[in-house]
């Protein structure tokens, strides 16, 4: 008894990345990309929900950790709304960023699996390498935000004195530290730019190491102008890191120029307006065989020129 083999048809993924798809078909497949990413994000904001009340404990917990803030009848922080809806549409959006959070391996998955297609091999293998180390870059600085927040708290709160009562009002405090988290955490993906420069082939690592003071005053007048807290502890902090992780990538860039031999060029160690030496003798240039132009190649009789055309005036109307 046989049985037909029948082929196993081409996924969408494979249409794509070979260029069969039509236009209608993009839009398609982005439409249900979408679909399928919003649904996840629906359903992550559900769990938000749920989790916003622990996440704005944990968020409150560098202020209420300080003397003076805790109500001692109630034992609780001592904050301020100034409207009767402000803490319910806080936890609203406590819940979506939470939700982002968790639903992040779909609605990338699903952003990824549209763009894909459009890339080159090494350019995939380069987006999983980048990808892979930007998510604990952000998670490295969004910790550090977190701790920088509780000394600058502090630096702030006894600045005041103790002849002044601060209530902190809570869609304020929450917003202040929720937008350190997303600053520092954005910062902390700046080597990925410098490793990108390296392999792409636009920056040497040589180059970018002598770029060191510029980017150490460059990362110093960031981190001071970022920085919300007026402390020196959040702007040191956070340039120091962004030093050692600049530092960092040179040093990865070296292990990837090293990798691909680079900086072993014929013309490596020449300036740009220094002559290059030839190698290799060049022929002398001598005069050729004088060519009769009125005899063909290979004939030994000359061809006799053809008459002139004789022209009469009548010939130009």
């Amino acid at each position: 008894m046989a049985f037909a083999l029948r082929k196993r048809a081409p996924s969408t993924f494979e249409r794509a990345a070979d260029g069969s798809m039509t236009l209608i078909e993009h839009v398609r497949e982005l439409r249900n990309r979408l679909f399928r990413a919003s649904l996840a994000i629906l359903i992550g904001f559900g769990f938000g929900i749920w989790l916003a009340e622990p996440v704005r404990l944990l968020l409150s917990r560098p202020y209420c950790d300080l003397p003076g803030s805790v109500d001692p009848s109630t034992g609780k922080c001592l904050f301020v709304q100034l409207g009767p809806a402000d803490l319910f549409l806080l936890n609203l959006k406590i819940g979506l960023w939470v939700g982002l959070i968790i639903a992040a391996p779909i609605w990338l998955y699903q952003l990824w699996a549209f763009i894909a297609p459009g890339l080159h091999r090494h350019e995939r293998r380069y987006a999983y390498a980048f990808t892979a180390l930007a998510a604990p870059l952000f998670a490295a600085g969004a910790v550090l935000a977190y701790f920088v927040t509780a000394k600058g708290l502090e630096f702030l709160m006894n600045v005041s004195g103790d002849d002044i009562s601060t209530t902190l009002e809570v869609t304020r405090y929450i917003s202040f530290v929720t937008n350190l988290i997303l600053l520092f955490g954005v910062a902390f993906e700046f080597p990925l730019i410098v490793l990108m420069l390296n392999f792409v082939g636009m920056a040497s690592a040589k180059r970018l190491l002598s770029w060191w003071r510029v980017a150490v005053f460059v990362f110093f007048a960031f981190s001071a102008v970022v920085t919300p807290t007026p402390d020196p502890f959040g702007m040191t902090a956070l340039a120091i890191c962004l030093c050692a992780l600049y530092f960092a990538a040179v040093g990865v860039a070296f292990i990837n120029d090293k990798r691909r031999g680079r900086g072993k060029e014929v013309y490596a160690g020449l300036d740009d307006d220094e002559v290059s030496p030839l190698e290799h003798e060049s022929d002398p240039v001598v005069a050729g065989q004088r060519v009769d132009v009125t005899a063909p190649i290979g004939s030994p009789e000359p061809i006799a020129k053809p008459a002139p055309i004789e022209r009469r005036y009548d010939d130009m109307t």
